[in-house]
């Protein structure tokens, strides 16, 4: 698979064009986006953790 000097500047191109658009977030929302995270990450962890009570725990009561 051979790359050809346009097909590179086409997509360093679009790249560029990508990067000239975004924005930093402002403080609202980044920290927004940081509570929606860790509120994921906290119930992803929670969700983790019942699982493996349920396959350590209700094994040893039956």
């Amino acid at each position: 698979m051979e790359m050809k000097v346009e097909d590179l500047s086409k997509k360093l191109q679009v790249y560029i064009r990508i990067l000239k658009l975004a924005k930093r977030p402002t403080r609202d929302e980044f920290f927004k986006i940081s509570k929606i995270a860790g509120a994921a990450m906290a119930l992803v962890g929670l969700i983790g953790f019942f699982i493996y009570l349920l396959m350590t725990v209700l094994p040893e009561a039956l």
